[in-house]
């Protein structure tokens, strides 16, 4: 058997503390497979680029003259990196564990077109990752009672916050964008990812869109990653980009009257969180029932001290 050839693609933006333990990382966590390293940077002022040239001399850098949002550097980076049998994309917060990458190989099949691995946090705790499809009556659920308690109920939650859905392998809607191996004829079927979405719902949008195409994401126990995760949670513009891209991606994809209810739950979500002094909500309620701001494009002036990739998207 051939060893199987993965491109391991990061997007960085200002991430110069984060560079010498990811590069760190790699060589265990991708053991017994050909890979190499491929970085598009989206114009760090940092020295994530000195930091890159002094821990990974070797490794493939696509500087990209702006900010130019998350999907747009994961796609620069697999044009970049060419062709392989897969492609692992990687926030730059990941650290891998050792077998991590030839775990995740080794499940995919011509069905099987993304797989993700068990993620822990900083301390060692399991990070509820795997993800349903959005639907109004999710959305209210994780309006009226929480997203960790509607999501122990499959109907109400997106989130799949059962610790037993984490134990074994299985298929999942979708999974948080942190860590994904995505197989070379997944890609090539399903095309590249949305650059409309800035930041927030890129990987959503694709993982729902290679169900669309007939293929499968997978959850796979035995490949475990590290995520040490950013902060939009305590960032008003940051929190405010997330809210508006999942309406955003509901309105994509489905009618005006379903889109209305789960407006209306988000609405209800963020105005209830608002009143209890969360300055996050408070800012995505503004942008919600302003549809101007909806429509806004959020780009790199916006998002200005934003860092990329170490989002919070819980």
């Amino acid at each position: 058997m051939t060893t199987p050839r993965v491109a391991i693609c990061v997007v960085t933006y200002n991430s110069a503390p984060l560079i010498a333990d990811l590069v760190g990382s790699l060589e265990r966590g991708a053991a017994g497979v050909d890979w190499s390293l491929v970085v598009a940077d989206n114009a760090s002022a940092d020295g994530t680029l000195s930091e890159l040239e002094r821990h990974a001399p070797h490794a493939t850098v696509v500087r990209n003259e702006q900010n130019l949002g998350y999907a747009a550097g994961v796609n620069a980076a697999v044009r970049a990196a060419g062709p392989h049998d897969a492609y692992l994309i990687l926030n730059a917060d990941v650290r891998l564990d050792p077998g991590c990458v030839l775990a995740l190989v080794e499940t995919l099949t011509p069905a099987i077109g993304i797989v993700v691995p068990r993620l822990t946090d900083a301390e060692g705790a399991r990070i509820s990752s795997l993800r349903r499809a959005p639907t109004v009556l999710r959305a209210w659920g994780d309006a009226l009672l929480g997203a960790g308690r509607a999501g122990r109920f499959p109907r109400l939650g997106e989130i799949v916050s059962d610790s037993k859905a984490y134990e074994t392998e299985h298929s999942t809607d979708w999974a948080e964008g942190s860590t994904q191996l995505i197989s070379s004829d997944c890609w090539n079927a399903c095309g590249t990812w949305d650059e409309s979405y800035f930041l927030y719902s890129e990987e959503t949008e694709y993982d729902l869109r290679v169900r669309d195409f007939g293929r499968v994401v997978w959850y796979q126990p035995r490949a475990t990653a590290q995520h040490l995760e950013g902060g939009s949670a305590d960032n008003p513009r940051q929190w405010s980009l997330l809210v508006a891209n999942r309406v955003k991606l509901f309105r994509a994809t489905h009618g005006r009257a379903s889109t209305v209810g789960f407006w209306c739950a988000t609405i209800i979500r963020e105005g209830s969180r608002s009143l209890l002094g969360k300055r996050t909500s408070r800012a995505a309620l503004r942008d919600l029932i302003r549809p101007a701001r909806l429509r806004q494009h959020r780009g790199p002036q916006w998002l200005a001290d934003v860092k990329l990739p170490a989002p919070d998207r819980s």
